[in-house]
């Protein structure tokens, strides 16, 4: 028997334990999907993650029906299905994975800008700049809408009062660019409770998300 998206339906245990071991999520807060094709595999609401398994993890088709699985989606859906459908990575690659968090520095940060402020480099990770989208309820095509203006051009944003959301080619890749998110974001509060911290310029930001295109093995 061939059990659909078996790959997709593994990372995404593995991740959604990951986020709860490493803090960027609290109890069953967050979500993350991988997509195959048409396909996307998402967790499951209100479930714990960690006893997660691969056959508890829903399966929907890009227009949100239930394509396999006995458990309901995260209500997070419309942000997950939205990235998918209408996001682009600024180098063309393709949109694989989806990883929402509620971590607190970042959480804490997207109460206090509209952009956050370029405290170190790393923040070209998600692009030259990380926006804040607006405010909206959590679960609504309104938070879609307001998260999709702010990822124009970028692989991640800030939700403001919220957490974060980040996507790239893999799992691997969304999962990363929401720990540098919130690593930036803690040495920005870090500093910002010190004093007033340097921060870099503009073109410098850019420069660096230049030099990360060709960055690591090949």
């Amino acid at each position: 028997m061939t059990v659909i998206l078996a790959k997709e339906r593994l990372a995404v245990c593995e991740f959604a334990r990951r986020m709860t071991a490493d803090g960027l999520v609290v109890g069953t807060s967050g979500n993350v999907s991988a997509r195959q094709g048409e396909l996307v595999a998402v967790t499951p609401t209100g479930v714990d993650y960690a006893g997660l398994r691969p056959e508890d993890i829903p399966v929907v088709g890009l227009d949100g029906e239930i394509v396999d699985g006995a458990l309901k989606p995260t209500s997070e859906l419309p942000m997950h299905l939205t990235v998918y459908r209408e996001a682009a990575d600024p180098d063309g690659k393709p949109v694989s994975a989806v990883v929402h968090t509620h971590s607190v520095h970042a959480t804490a940060v997207s109460t206090l800008v509209t952009e956050v402020p370029p405290i170190h480099y790393m923040l070209a990770a998600i692009g030259p700049t990380a926006r804040v989208a607006s405010y909206a309820t959590y679960g609504t095509e309104e938070l879609a809408k307001a998260m999709l203006e702010a990822l124009d051009g970028r692989r991640g944003c800030l939700l403001a009062n919220h957490g974060t959301t980040t996507f790239g080619d893999s799992l691997g890749s969304a999962y990363s660019r929401a720990q540098q998110l919130e690593w930036v974001c803690q040495v920005w509060l870090t500093a910002r409770a010190a004093g007033t911290p340097n921060l870099l310029p503009s073109d410098e930001i850019e420069h660096v998300v230049e030099k990360l295109r060709g960055y690591g093995q090949r």
